[in-house]
């Protein structure tokens, strides 16, 4: 007997490699992310890439953009996919992702990989997605300074962004000192410790401050750090995942400065022109530390859970 086909405009995607997130860690390490909660069994994994096994990328890698907007609803119809209050999320409340060894996906989600770009840097081109969509969010300008608060990857991958938007100088802060030489290797003119951070930054720019923060650690802290370090008059944009569902920041020199605040939520049509930076410059297998066969799974998680690297992905099959 053979097969069923995939229902029209789906493929079936044998999956290569599988990028492990924040959220993902906090999934395994805490059973939830922000409000969000497990209440059921869920393949774990949004940051994949693999090869299309049918339809109209047969035999060809691709990239696999983990998010189904509904393409009905009002934010869907004005273009802002990302913001689809039904969207459906790979590994996310009920919908398995990319941690198995295949599934079916939208055609339309799917991005064939140019033979520069490996299976892994395929299933790292969504936190370079996510890094495109915050600098936007962020407005970042030519000439501007920026200040990236959390050197985790796609803080990393911010300040490479923000370089080729224009940014004249960009400053991380990061606690761990292997992740601040990343930070460093993917072109931050400076980066600090956050017990160093306003010091060095205000020495930096004259006492002025920075014209742009990105933010993504994902903790109060950091909050506090963004709206400490912006120039009055700045953009704030919060893209850091908290582990609980509130957070709280210093309200009084924010409204003091005049900040804009801009929240972002995850990316929106960013695949096209993530490849094209992939090939022409951000080097996204040298942000990869570790690497784990699917046999190893729970050992990466753990792994990856001590953040003694950078980014951790799991080989589920080869190209």
């Amino acid at each position: 007997m053979s097969p069923t086909p995939p229902p029209e405009g789906w493929s079936t995607v044998a999956v290569t490699s599988v990028g492990l997130c924040g959220s993902d860690l906090h999934w395994y390490a805490e059973g939830g992310t922000g409000e969000v909660t497990l209440a059921e069994p869920v393949v774990p994994g949004h940051e994949f890439a693999g090869v299309a096994l049918d339809g109209p990328y047969a035999g060809r890698r691709v990239a696999v953009d983990p998010a189904i907007p509904c393409g009905r609803c009002e934010s869907c119809r004005d273009g802002h996919g990302n913001l689809c209050p039904q969207v459906q999320f790979a590994g996310h409340a009920g919908l398995d992702g990319g941690l198995q060894e295949r599934l079916l996906w939208p055609d339309e989600l799917l991005h064939p990989l140019p033979d520069g770009v490996s299976d892994d840097a395929g299933a790292l081109l969504e936190p370079l997605g996510v890094a495109l969509h915050a600098v936007q969010h962020a407005h970042v300008r030519l000439g501007q300074d920026v200040l990236v608060v959390g050197g985790g990857p796609i803080g990393v991958l911010v300040g490479a962004v923000a370089h080729r938007a224009g940014a004249a100088r960009v400053f991380v802060a990061e606690p761990l000192e292997h992740r601040r030489r990343t930070a460093l290797r993917f072109g931050a003119d400076a980066a600090w410790s956050p017990d160093r951070v306003e010091d060095e930054l205000m020495a930096a720019t004259s006492g002025r401050g920075v014209d742009v923060v990105v933010e993504m650690a994902g903790a109060d802290e950091g909050i506090a750090m963004a709206i400490a370090c912006a120039r009055p008059g700045a953009r704030v944009a919060l893209g850091g995942i908290p582990s609980t569902p509130l957070s709280a920041f210093p309200a009084a020199p924010a409204r003091r400065k005049g900040l804009t605040f801009a929240m972002v939520r995850r990316m929106h049509d960013t695949y096209p022109r993530a490849i094209r930076l992939a090939t022409t410059g951000i080097e996204l297998d040298d942000l990869v530390s570790d690497r784990f066969p699917i046999e190893r799974s729970a050992e990466a998680f753990e792994h990856a859970v001590r953040r003694t690297g950078d980014k951790t992905v799991i080989t589920v099959s080869r190209s």
